[in-house]
């Protein structure tokens, strides 16, 4: 696609985000399966049913220019959820394993964020008040999202991760104090 006005980068950008959130309605499902926080897995579900919300509003967008939704790949959304799959494949410390789910959540969120207030500059620029409703609504949704993930991270869920690791440290660091071996240099470190 050749980008010579603003409307083309916003209709690629409108099909962009529409490719990432059908990334994200195929992702979900599989990370609240894997949550094992009862809190984690609803705020999951939660976002599930906003984001075909999300969905809907940007083929609402596409029907008033006179466009697709559809025919792009989002590759940044891709490789973000690729990322994140080591979470649900992987196996490990459940707690340590929610933890991960939210920073991947997290980091698509954040880049949600950054794609729906691009296109909303753009949709104000171009005088598309509607469609800049439409996205600011969705942008204020996924910065809510991002609020409650950390939210559940710092109330329940890294707690309870903390809680494997500090008796992971408390059994490696025993038989060093035992022996008397860097005592002086801790003193000097701790305050």
């Amino acid at each position: 696609m050749a980008f010579e006005t603003l409307r083309d980068l916003y209709v690629d950008q409108i099909q962009d985000l529409y490719s990432a959130e059908g990334q994200i309605l195929d992702a979900l499902p599989k990370m609240i399966d894997k949550a094992s926080h009862v809190r984690l897995r609803d705020g999951f579900q939660q976002h599930l049913e906003q984001t075909r919300q999300h969905a809907v509003r940007l083929e609402q967008i596409a029907r008033r220019l006179n466009e697709a939704p559809h025919g792009k790949t989002c590759k940044g959304m891709a490789g973000l959820l690729k990322e994140g799959e080591e979470f649900i494949k992987d196996d490990g410390d459940q707690d340590v394993i929610d933890a991960g789910l939210i920073a991947a959540a997290q980091r698509v969120e954040h880049y949600e964020m950054a794609a729906y207030g691009c296109a909303r500059a753009f949709a104000r620029a171009l005088g598309l008040n509607e469609d800049a409703e439409l996205l600011q609504q969705t942008l204020d949704e996924e910065g809510e999202t991002n609020k409650k993930l950390t939210q559940i991270a710092e109330s329940v869920v890294n707690p309870d991760a903390e809680k494997g690791i500090a008796v992971d440290r408390e059994v490696r660091t025993t038989p060093i104090r035992e022996r008397d071996v860097g005592r002086d240099r801790d003193s000097e470190i701790r305050p």
